[in-house]
């Protein structure tokens, strides 16, 4: 009924069980740059990027570049910036065309160097 990793016990109170998430994760935290290519400014992209990005509880920046590309930097659990990384190469904002995603200097990380997914002016 509930995924391996999660607790289930029970509220003491109510008698109801109660879900608790694990605290610690095996997962590896990485780190990647990237950079979008196509229709991707004045389409909104870079605030759908932002909203994607914390839907999925990453960290990171996203800005327009002078050469007509989006850029930034993702950063959280291997999954979630791999979800995230296959959205940027074929979702983007509903108006953008992109034609092609570059993601570079992927390693792992220690610890989040961000506090949020902000947008770069």
């Amino acid at each position: 009924m509930y995924p391996s990793s999660m607790i289930r016990t029970r509220n003491t109170r109510l008698n109801q069980p109660v879900k608790l998430l694990s605290t610690m994760s095996k997962e590896d935290l990485i780190s990647v740059d990237y950079e979008i290519y196509g229709r991707v400014q004045g389409v909104f992209f870079r605030k759908y990027t932002q909203a994607e990005g914390k839907k999925l509880g990453l960290v990171g920046w996203v800005q327009n570049t002078d050469a007509g590309t989006v850029q930034g930097q993702l950063q959280g659990p291997r999954t979630k910036v791999e979800e995230m990384q296959a959205w940027l190469k074929s979702t983007g904002s509903p108006k953008s065309h992109i034609t092609k995603a570059e993601f570079k200097n992927l390693k792992r990380v220690a610890s989040l160097q961000h506090h949020s997914f902000s947008i770069v002016k």
